[in-house]
């Protein structure tokens, strides 16, 4: 399963870490996937993966997942 969010398709990142001494090593920036189950019309439950950043954002608009 991809390391991807479900509504907003925000997934990881690449950058360099670098140290005081400018050396830079490749990092992978993962975003903050929370699973959450979700009930779909026909009444069945579904559990995808959202970013921690979208349910707060939801929250803040008085949507419900």
């Amino acid at each position: 399963m991809s390391r991807k969010c479900s509504i907003t398709g925000k997934g990881p990142m690449v950058g360099y870490n670098v140290s005081h001494a400018h050396n830079k090593t490749k990092k992978r920036f993962l975003p903050n996937l929370r699973t959450v189950r979700i009930t779909l019309e026909d009444g069945t439950r579904k559990k995808i993966k959202v970013a921690a950043s979208t349910l707060r954002t939801m929250k803040k608009k008085n949507l419900s997942l």
